[in-house]
């Protein structure tokens, strides 16, 4: 039993590790120290494009019983702000098309699963590992929604008979720069091409729910309910490192824990976590949230990770839904005040115009950058006009917030603090 790794676009994990049987290392790294350890549970690597057909006859083979995705957010065609597939989106109008010759993840899986259900299979369990609210739940809407633009028998079988269990996983894992590789070799005295960058911290709540038979993996803590763990990382750490990403990048901080040595930006950070992150939250039962908070302070200074802000800021259209507005929509619902997340959310929409401060400019990494920078620009650095411009992306913002002036008042008067002050003095008034 082994891990096939499939990389849906391009070759550069497969060219890293098939010369070297896909072993890699792992240094797990903080201001104590690191240590390595070698990973060989990958016994074969696909870059998706080049074979599409021999990745296809590996899924629907009866020796696969779980197909895993970390892919990010915008590999699920989806919209942010609803869950559902985007019936127009390119790849999926090709997927169509082309069943088999797919492009897409649920491209992929429904196709292995109508070949699976063809040849009287049981389907393989979906487990989404990504940073989506509900994940499994949302991964199931997005798969049926492809299936039934297919055939509707096929929508009634992924409907009823696929398992897509929900999960958390909370590790920092910053992407492997050339230093280091250059550094593991020193240690390990041999080229690593992809070695895995990391810290100590490590939890994984899966919902235990394999109808072909539960893993026995070490390490991870299966549950009736995962929505708790998922609501905290989602809110607490996700929602904190975009908000940190963003002012960051703003005030250009290069790594997140440059950035949270900054004692305004740490001051706020912390009280976006207590006072309206954690009230939304319905914490499990025995799970100390408060050192749950310290110990996510304490990852985020951790020297020796180098997670650079510009990675956490990438394809912020599809985090900030999860990340800050639905804790946002619970807080107004709640008829609470959002000053902190509003900052956050103020943030991405004076990153999103692509012009930092004091004329420096950056490319925003994102599949609605065109988008956004038509409506940036087309309302230019103004913060009333600017917001409004934004918050009419309905894949982000939906119909209510941009109808919310409890919504929109906060993020205005914080986009106008930042286009006036800058990040730094934005932080230093709040």
């Amino acid at each position: 039993m082994g891990i096939a790794g499939v990389s849906l676009r391009s070759p550069d994990t497969h060219d890293a590790l098939a010369p070297q049987d896909g072993l890699y290392a792992v240094a797990v790294r903080d201001a104590a120290g690191e240590s390595l350890r070698i990973v060989g549970s990958v016994l074969q690597t696909f870059v998706a494009p080049e074979d599409p057909e021999t990745l296809l006859a590996l899924m629907a083979s009866p020796q696969v019983r779980i197909v895993s995705l970390t892919v990010t957010e915008k590999g699920y065609c989806h919209d942010p702000a609803t869950g559902a597939l985007r019936a127009d989106h390119p790849d999926i109008v090709h997927d169509l098309a082309n069943p088999g010759r797919p492009k897409s993840a649920p491209g992929f899986i429904v196709e292995a699963l109508a070949r699976r259900r063809a040849a009287g299979l049981a389907p393989f369990t979906v487990l989404c590992c990504d940073n989506l609210p509900s994940n499994g739940k949302t991964v199931k809407k997005v798969l049926v929604g492809y299936a039934r633009l297919r055939d509707a028998a096929l929508a009634d079988h992924v409907a009823g008979d696929v398992a897509c269990p929900c999960t958390m996983v909370d590790r920092i894992v910053p992407a492997t720069t050339d230093a280091d590789r250059a550094h593991v070799a020193s240690r390990l005295g041999v080229r690593d091409a992809w070695p895995v960058m990391t810290e100590p911290f490590t939890q994984w709540v899966v919902e235990d729910h394999f109808p072909l038979g539960r893993p026995a993996w070490r390490g991870v803590e299966f549950t009736a309910d995962v929505e708790p763990y998922e609501h905290m990382k989602l809110r607490l750490l996700n929602g904190s490192h975009s908000t940190i990403a963003y002012l960051g990048c703003l005030a250009g901080w290069e790594f997140v824990s440059t950035a949270m040595a900054d004692a305004d930006l740490a001051r706020h950070v912390r009280a976006l976590m207590d006072e309206e992150m954690t009230p939304t939250l319905a914490v499990p039962a025995g799970f100390d949230v408060t050192r749950y908070k310290d110990d996510l302070v304490a990852r985020f200074r951790n020297p020796a990770l180098k997670h650079r802000t510009a990675q956490i800021a990438m394809d912020g259209s599809q985090k900030l839904p999860q990340r800050l507005l639905a804790a946002a929509r619970d807080r107004l619902a709640a008829g609470a005040p959002i000053p902190r997340i509003a900052l956050g959310v103020a943030g991405w929409m004076r990153y999103a115009t692509g012009q930092g401060e004091r004329g420096a400019t950056f490319e925003v990494n994102d599949p609605l950058a065109a988008e956004l920078r038509r409506r940036a620009d087309s309302a230019g650095l103004t913060a009333e006009p600017l917001a409004r411009a934004l918050m009419g992306v309905r894949a982000i913002f939906g119909d209510d917030l941009p109808a919310d002036p409890r919504f929109v008042g906060p993020v205005t008067t914080s986009l106008d603090l930042l286009l006036r002050k800058g990040a730094r003095g934005a932080l230093a008034q709040a």
